[in-house]
């Protein structure tokens, strides 16, 4: 991998550059997809990716705000999978929006989310914390439009709500993360799927924040399965040795190295994994990415 794509800390050298993980009210952002847009404006942003989780309904919002302010919107989908028991997350970028087997094939797994939920309150109830899913919807003070999706920020949310949780950090700690109480995990695809998908849908595939996952054993064996275009090396929840770590990898591989905050917005007060802007990438790489799904779509 040219060392010339990168600085000392994959960040540009100078204000710009693109956030490659952001998440809208689309799936469990708190802010309007038009929003986002307008934060990487202020940001000093020069591209941002709207990478809602098993969506990609924010894109037109976004598109049309990112026209208007002259900033380059990467198209992205975030796609939920599960190896060996672990929840995986693998980006697509550049994707074919409008390809209707990959509109079909997101619809299926936001089914599979409607099931994980409707568990996972279940679970709490059963543990004493009386709460569905109705009720989560209904505290959006919104309605849900098409292909969007809820998810288990919007659960931390009512949980804090209730004085259940603290903060989120407590309600994903006690009951939602892993480790949690109420956790559940419904069979979903495999990585090796939806990097299939991603690619069908003419798009770049990237593995999403590896070191959440608990296992550099296992993040090794879903590359050497998945081979992706990239690996996500800076994200919100990545230390110093943890970015290192992929570097290293990612170097080893030959694929791109890519940064996103995992923007989700502040909920209770907390801004949720990191503030819009504060891991980007040099725009060298969002060339390469586009570069990469073009000739996929060819």
């Amino acid at each position: 991998m040219s060392e010339s794509l990168y600085d000392s800390k994959g960040l540009p050298a100078v204000n710009g550059g693109a956030d490659l993980h952001t998440h809208t009210t689309a799936s469990d952002g708190m802010e309007s997809p038009a929003s986002n847009v307008r934060l990487a404006k202020q940001a000093g942003l020069e591209a941002i990716a709207i990478t809602d989780h098993d969506t990609v309904a924010g894109l037109k919002e976004a598109r049309e705000e990112a026209e208007k302010l002259s900033i380059e919107l990467v198209p992205g989908v975030e796609i939920s999978t599960v190896e060996e028991g672990i929840d995986i997350h693998v980006l697509g970028y550049f994707i074919d929006e409008h390809d209707p087997k990959f509109l079909e094939r997101l619809k299926g797994l936001r089914n599979t989310r409607d099931i994980r939920n409707q568990m996972l309150v279940e679970k709490l109830t059963a543990l004493g914390i009386p709460l569905t899913m109705d009720e989560v919807v209904g505290e959006l003070d919104r309605s849900l439009a098409e292909g969007e999706t809820v998810g288990r920020p919007h659960i931390a949310d009512a949980l804090v709500r209730r004085g259940a949780a603290k903060n989120m950090k407590d309600a994903f700690d006690r009951y939602l993360g892993k480790d949690g109480a109420a956790y559940v995990n419904p069979p979903r695809i495999r990585p090796l799927d939806a990097a299939a998908w991603i690619r069908e849908a003419g798009g770049a595939v990237v593995l999403a924040h590896p070191g959440l996952y608990g296992s550099d054993e296992l993040v090794e064996r879903i590359v050497a399965e998945i081979k992706p275009d990239g690996i996500e090396v800076w994200h919100s929840d990545h230390g110093e040795a943890d970015a290192a770590r992929y570097y290293a990898l990612a170097e080893r591989l030959a694929v791109l190295m890519t940064a996103g905050s995992d923007f989700h917005g502040a909920r209770q007060g907390d801004v949720f994994h990191g503030a819009l802007g504060s891991r980007r990438i040099n725009m060298h790489v969002v060339e390469r990415l586009k570069h990469i799904a073009s000739h996929r779509g060819c």
